[in-house]
């Protein structure tokens, strides 16, 4: 890990841009802790990258320094200034007309997310070694946001996530319902009602299928950008219970 910036935000929380290998990636920790904190990955949309999202990612990150966790998140493959996937591209345009005229889109759906979680899942671990090396952060930790798909194969696959918050903003493969049912981990669900851009029953079929025996939804009327600022709350007491 090479750390290639650093800036304060609101006088106590430190913000570090850092590489690893050739993933970039953000660090937010509390400037003034004297103990290791929690830390909570997050995730983001695929396609728009870092510098886009920069805003909607620092705002969380605030929220959770402010309630006593270090926060991160990484460039996607694919987004930012990496590299493009012209088959990514190809899928991503494929979904969208085919939402517009009413068909079907579960081999698309198969095209866009299954090559991204392959890549990104595997970039997620590297990173997560890197950042449990650092002596402010210890202790457990949480997976929060980002496309469900990716949340779903971290919680299996990485024993050192001990509880996620998802968002049920995104379409997931049929394949990875199996992977769904073997969850074990606490589960905070946001979904969306009025989603635009998702499938509600799918949605609902998907946390049916978790495995977990704690789990949570949070339904709330409005499209996919509309989710409540209360909910932000209701994450950090969840992962209070889990990682404190």
């Amino acid at each position: 890990m090479q750390f290639t910036s650093e800036q304060r935000l609101d006088g106590d929380i430190r913000e570090r841009e850092f590489t690893v290998g050739e993933i970039p990636g953000i660090l937010w920790t509390p400037g003034s802790a004297t103990t290791p904190v929690p830390l909570i990955l997050l995730g983001q949309p695929g396609g728009m990258g870092l510098r886009k999202m920069y805003p909607r990612l620092a705002a969380r990150a605030r929220h959770t320094v402010a309630a006593g966790f270090a926060a991160a998140t990484i460039e996607l493959p694919g987004s930012g200034d990496r590299p493009r996937s012209a088959e990514a591209e190809q899928a991503r345009a494929d979904l969208h007309r085919a939402l517009q005229a009413g068909e079907p889109v579960d081999e698309i759906v198969d095209r866009l997310v299954l090559p991204l979680v392959e890549k990104a899942v595997p970039e997620w671990r590297t990173t997560l070694d890197a950042l449990l090396t650092l002596p402010e952060i210890g202790g457990q930790v949480g997976f929060a946001g980002g496309i469900i798909a990716i949340g779903i194969r971290l919680a299996v696959i990485e024993p050192r996530i001990s509880a996620a918050l998802l968002f049920a903003g995104s379409f997931v493969p049929g394949s990875m319902f199996d992977e769904a049912r073997q969850i074990t981990i606490p589960l905070h669900v946001l979904l969306q009602w009025d989603d635009e851009g998702n499938d509600r029953q799918m949605a609902l079929n998907l946390f049916d299928a978790f495995g977990s025996t704690e789990k949570t939804l949070h339904a709330n009327m409005g499209g996919h950008t509309g989710i409540p600022e209360f909910e932000g709350d209701a994450g950090n007491r969840f992962f209070a219970r889990h990682l404190t």
